[in-house]
């Protein structure tokens, strides 16, 4: 279950440059505070994204901060819309944390995985029999909740205004059977498909690259279009979720993309892989 009082990705962004401007104008939270007539603790509560701060409160900031107008105007217009729900608002249910608002507004998304198909360009049947494996002890009318939510998601990369999605697939995730031969069957021909979009890139390290830039496990670099919108590299395991936001943490995961992809197949050997294991599963499940 998501946590209602989580803070959104617009509240912890509004948050970042809020801290950002007060230190660029050379005030402590101690004098900034004071400055402002609050108490310490209050600040320190914005600018950790532990309370919404009113668009009064930020133009308050800004004014004593000083800085660029349109900054001022824009972070404002952030705290008035830290609220505004997105389509994931009716999953509240089943999506967790804040991924699910950081990958719709993202403008380019690079992902590496090792275990399994991005949910971008999962399935359903393919997803449902993930899900089912990974929660087992949920009711099958959850799972099928976490299935139309994976697949409201997909239409991220039929919009108009589409992220650039580029993944790169282990191909121990194509030769994993997850839901029979059928349905990994379809789903390989889904993914193929899905590389015909001009938004969308698909790559395979093959196996026999042995080692390779990427052993150390999955991740996903998402990029924002806003002139003060930073990286932000997202993690998920058994642990929960982990958001890195570190310029110089996300810089090295950037590179470590960019070695992933010079190691693996291009794009059009991929696709045919992609196609040629399709094959083999369809085979599979046409022999008596």
């Amino acid at each position: 279950m998501s946590n209602p009082q989580s803070p959104t990705v617009r509240h912890r962004r509004l948050a970042r440059q809020l801290r950002q401007q007060r230190e660029k104008s050379g005030l402590s939270m101690e004098r900034a505070a004071a400055a402002l007539g609050w108490s310490r603790p209050k600040l320190l509560r914005f600018e950790t994204a532990k309370t919404r701060p009113r668009p009064s409160d930020v133009e308050e900031m800004l004014n004593l901060y000083g800085g660029d107008e349109a900054l001022k105007l824009a972070l404002v217009q952030l705290a008035r819309d830290i609220r505004k729900r997105g389509w994931w608002s009716a999953f509240n249910d089943v999506l967790t944390g804040s991924f699910a608002e950081l990958e719709d507004d993202a403008s380019q998304i690079r992902s590496w995985q090792v275990q399994f198909i991005p949910g971008l360009l999962q399935t359903s049947e393919y997803a449902l029999a993930l899900v089912r494996i990974l929660s087992p002890e949920d009711a099958e009318d959850v799972l099928l909740r976490r299935v139309q939510a994976r697949m409201a998601r997909r239409t991220i990369l039929e919009r108009e205004e589409a992220p650039a999605f580029a993944v790169v697939l282990d191909e121990a995730v194509l030769r994993r059977t997850v839901g029979g031969s059928q349905v990994m069957a379809r789903q390989l021909e889904a993914l193929a498909s899905a590389a015909t979009k001009p938004n969308v890139s698909i790559r395979v390290m093959p196996l026999a690259a042995g080692e390779h830039a990427g052993m150390d496990g999955p991740f996903v670099v998402l990029s924002f279009a806003g002139a003060f919108d930073q990286d932000v590299v997202y993690l998920e395991g058994m642990g929960g979720e982990i958001y890195i936001e570190d310029v110089g943490q996300v810089g090295r995961c950037n590179v470590r993309f960019d070695r992933i992809c010079e190691q693996a197949l291009s794009e059009d050997d991929s696709v045919a892989l992609i196609a040629d294991i399709a094959k083999e599963y369809q085979q599979f499940h046409d022999s008596p």
